[in-house]
C-alpha cells in the first residue's frame, strides 16, 4: 500500500499518517481511500497495491492542524521586572483602573526552581495576554521593604493581585507542571 502526500511540509504529516495507517490496517485490508484536504493545498491518497482507485472510498478527518501553532498569538511573553515600591504602586493603580488583575512572580537569580519556572510562566502569560499582565521581582535586586510588602518567605512565590491587594498565592516548591496548573486555577478564579 502506498501513501502519497502533496503539501509544503509533508514530513510533519508522516507521524500522524503512519499511526493512523497502522490502526486502519488492523481493521481494513486493501481498498482505496481519499482523505479530505487538511488545508487548501494538502491531499492524502491511499491506493491498493495494484495502484487503482476502487469504488470503496471513505473520508477521514485528520486533526493535523493541531500540529501547526497559531502564529497570530505569541507563544510566550516576557515578564516585566518590578524594581521598586513606586513602580509596584503605579502598576497596581493602572491595573485597578483597567479592572484587571496582575500576577507577580517573586524569584531570585540563584534559585534553581525560580529559573526553571520563569519560561513556563511566560508561556502562561501568552495564554492570558489580553486578560491580565505578568510581572517578576528579583528579591535580591530590590529593597527589602518591597519583599516585606509582598510577605515573601519562600521562592518562587507567584501571587495574584487585584484591586490593589494580594488575593491569592502559589508557592512553587514542587514540580513545575503542578505549579503551572495551580497558577492557572488561581487565575481562573479571578478572571
Amino acid at each position: 500500500m502506498t501513501v502519497s502526500v502533496v503539501c509544503a511540509y509533508s514530513n510533519i504529516l508522516y507521524r500522524e499518517i503512519y499511526q493512523r495507517e497502522q490502526q486502519q490496517q488492523r481493521a481494513i485490508r486493501g481498498g482505496s481511500y481519499l482523505f479530505p484536504p487538511i488545508s487548501n493545498n494538502i491531499w492524502v491518497e491511499r491506493r491498493n497495491r495494484e495502484g487503482c482507485n476502487c469504488n470503496n472510498t471513505r473520508k477521514r478527518d485528520f486533526r493535523v492542524n493541531a500540529l501547526w501553532p497559531d502564529l497570530s498569538r505569541p507563544s510566550s511573553i516576557e515578564m516585566e521586572s518590578i524594581v521598586d515600591s513606586d513602580q509596584l504602586d503605579q502598576i497596581l493603580l493602572q491595573a485597578q483602573r483597567n479592572s484587571q488583575p496582575i500576577v507577580i512572580d517573586w524569584m531570585a537569580a540563584w534559585c534553581r526552581k525560580c529559573i526553571y519556572m520563569k519560561p513556563k510562566l511566560e508561556k502562561l502569560a501568552a495564554e492570558y495576554d489580553s486578560k491580565l499582565k505578568f510581572y517578576c521581582v528579583d528579591v535580591n535586586k530590590v529593597a527589602q521593604t518591597l519583599v516585606k510588602r509582598g510577605n515573601i518567605s519562600k521562592m518562587p512565590t507567584i501571587q495574584l493581585w487585584k484591586d490593589g491587594e494580594m488575593k491569592e498565592q502559589v508557592i512553587g516548591g514542587h514540580k513545575a507542571w503542578l505549579v503551572v496548573e495551580e497558577v492557572r486555577q488561581m487565575i481562573n478564579k479571578f478572571v
